[in-house]
């Protein structure tokens, strides 16, 4: 798959925060009995922490049942949080209605995973890229028909497919619909939540190509959800590594595959397919022993430690804060990887003291 490198940097890094997530949390409660009582929860998102730039794309990786498209599911505010905070350009959005939220859909829009199912059978494709503009009330120059057209035509389709129904298209076709329709309003943010995991992997490069495309012809902003982890290296400015729930890592893309430090990001690495078979063998495989714990009975202190070939007695009875080791660069694990032993935070005293060695 060919996609086109974004231009990440320090523009990006200086921008004002769109988007600022705190403490973020969803439990699905376990109910049971005739009362239907609670009697557990799966803790699907147990306190995120998070801020995403204006323009730039953060990408939210993990295995599946992460929480990762919970979250997005959280930010877009198509389910209510447990706990948290979500501001959106200084205002906060945690828990307002959904009279409340109906203005601010034109700012935050969604792009599905499933082409097929996010589809409406039965309404054409002016119809679907359309509601957005009546559902918001909105009268574009010229009529709905003319601005529908001209987003067809943004996206790469023809803007004759209008009269057109979704099963005449091939997924490719229909995710550009589902594209279309995100962009109707021009959104300043968009959750895709893995956009191209469905797509044949000829198609995959289209479409990422074409999201970074959009991205920068309309100044929008991404948080893009995905698994597969050569895609997130060509889209993402910054990445967020989550596990049963909590982020373990996030950093610069360039920190984050050049010196991975949590142990499961070394093991997600190591699980990415190399083309080239003479650095297919001379690197390391890392097999994790053991299946993912249970979301409603999670490990306790560090989730990832019956897992991990690191682990310590304190991985077992201390939760590891995120800190930042490195410029941009923050992980949660008490025996990081490829972390430079003067930015750690235990040791930053006892070096600061020292004198330089001869």
């Amino acid at each position: 798959m060919t996609v086109t490198e974004t231009t990440g940097g320090t523009a990006k890094a200086d921008a004002p925060d769109l988007l600022t997530v705190t403490g973020l949390v969803r439990h699905f409660p376990i109910r049971k009995g005739l009362l239907q009582r609670e009697v557990a929860a799966v803790q699907a998102v147990d306190g995120v922490d998070f801020t995403v730039k204006r323009g730039e794309t953060l990408s939210l990786v993990g295995e599946s049942g992460c929480g990762k498209s919970t979250t997005g599911r959280l930010l877009t505010r198509l389910d209510e949080p447990t706990a948290g905070r979500i501001v959106f350009e200084g205002r906060d959005i945690t828990h307002l209605s959904d009279g409340q939220m109906r203005p601010l859909r034109r700012d935050i829009q969604m792009i599905f995973q499933d082409p097929y199912s996010s589809l409406n059978p039965r309404h054409t494709v002016g119809k679907i890229v359309g509601a957005p503009y009546r559902l918001q009330g909105v009268n574009p120059e010229g009529g709905v028909k003319k601005a529908v057209q001209a987003v067809l035509e943004l996206v790469g389709l023809n803007p004759e497919h209008y009269n057109r129904y979704p099963h005449e298209f091939s997924g490719g076709q229909r995710q550009r619909i589902g594209i279309a329709r995100t962009l109707a309003l021009k959104p300043k943010l968009i959750v895709a939540d893995e956009p191209v995991s469905a797509l044949d992997v000829s198609i995959q490069a289209q479409v990422v190509n074409l999201l970074e495309d959009l991205q920068e012809e309309l100044d929008l902003t991404y948080v893009f959800i995905a698994h597969d982890l050569s895609v997130v290296r060509h889209v993402s400015d910054r990445v967020a590594v989550m596990y049963l729930g909590k982020i373990v890592e996030i950093a610069d893309r360039e920190g984050l595959y050049g010196a991975p430090m949590h142990p499961y990001t070394t093991a997600l690495m190591s699980a990415v397919p190399v083309p080239d078979t003479k650095r297919r063998t001379q690197r390391d495989r890392i097999r994790l022993q053991g299946d993912v714990p249970s979301p409603i009975n999670p490990p306790p202190a560090c989730r990832f430690h019956t897992r991990c070939w690191k682990a310590q007695d304190i991985c077992k009875t201390q939760e590891p804060p995120l800190l930042e080791l490195a410029p941009r660069h923050q992980v949660a694990c008490h025996f990081p990887e490829n972390a430079p032993t003067q930015t750690q935070p235990q040791t930053q005293t006892q070096t600061q003291t020292q004198p330089p060695t001869p």
